[in-house]
């Protein structure tokens, strides 16, 4: 079945709008207000016939400082560079060395030697609600989402999938869409990284490393997202307090990220 959320462009990987989902009381979300991708490394960006047609005002970039170094930005005409790093407080997670491993896929038996991908992954999905730089980062990002002047608005991460992926995920949940919607959006992402992230596995398995140690960082998974929302239950009790005392948004903010992102 064709995704009707995916938007194909020749410059970015994981394109996608994050609007257009019912919501469970009848509506629908918001399309145009904000989309989410990979990174905006290529060059093409400047001249992406898809990117200019979206008229982007700002590029929210979720990335590491490393991340940002290895492959900084292109942004599009006329859009603004706003950088959010979720995870700035944080020693390297396992997507955050992705680029490194793109690089040498040799050493990647080193790097991942003794590792349990999997478990920090969760343990990842946990920081990105509880850490004082994720809760930093969305928060500014929802400010952003409400800001008239600054949407149409794309946000990304390296892949497009986790940090991105939380911060998708936040946009739903604010206006209503169900959690089956939620869900389907979260996991939605797995076609196009898996395409992405298919040459990696070929150049690491004639390495002689075994593409299945890296597999949990290179997809999105149902126990990630449960992991994160089970995390806003116990630290918060629920979605809307996790919202106001969790990123601290007023109450009059909550309310504005609501109608921006109902159609």
């Amino acid at each position: 079945m064709t995704d009707g959320h995916v938007l194909v462009s020749d410059a970015v990987g994981n394109l996608r709008d994050v609007g257009g989902r019912p919501t469970s009381d009848g509506g629908t979300v918001a399309r145009g207000v904000a989309y989410r991708s990979a990174e905006l490394a290529s060059p093409a960006v400047a001249e992406d016939p898809e990117l200019a047609r979206l008229a982007i005002r700002t590029v929210v970039d979720l990335r590491t400082a490393s991340e940002r170094g290895q492959r900084p930005d292109v942004v599009p005409p006329g859009a603004r560079h706003v950088v959010l790093d979720v995870l700035a407080d944080l020693p390297p997670q396992a997507a955050g060395q992705i680029p490194a491993i793109l690089a040498d896929p040799s050493a990647a038996a080193r790097t991942l030697d003794g590792l349990d991908i999997a478990g920090a992954m969760v343990a990842t999905y946990r920081e990105l609600v509880v850490s004082t730089s994720a809760r930093a980062a969305y928060a500014a990002f929802v400010r952003l989402v409400i800001d008239p002047d600054a949407t149409p608005l794309l946000f990304h991460c390296t892949a497009g999938k986790d940090r991105t992926g939380w911060a998708a995920t936040i946009l739903l949940l604010a206006a209503g869409v169900d959690d089956d919607g939620v869900r389907a959006e979260f996991l939605g992402v797995n076609p196009a990284v898996r395409t992405t992230f298919a040459p990696l596995l070929h150049r690491l398995e004639a390495a002689g490393v075994d593409p299945g140690l890296l597999a949990p960082a290179l997809e999105v998974r149902p126990e990630y997202l449960e992991t994160a929302l089970a995390t806003v239950r116990d630290e918060h009790g629920s979605f809307d307090a996790y919202l106001t005392d969790g990123l601290g948004l007023s109450t009059l903010e909550v309310e504005a990220l609501r109608h921006t992102m109902r159609a």
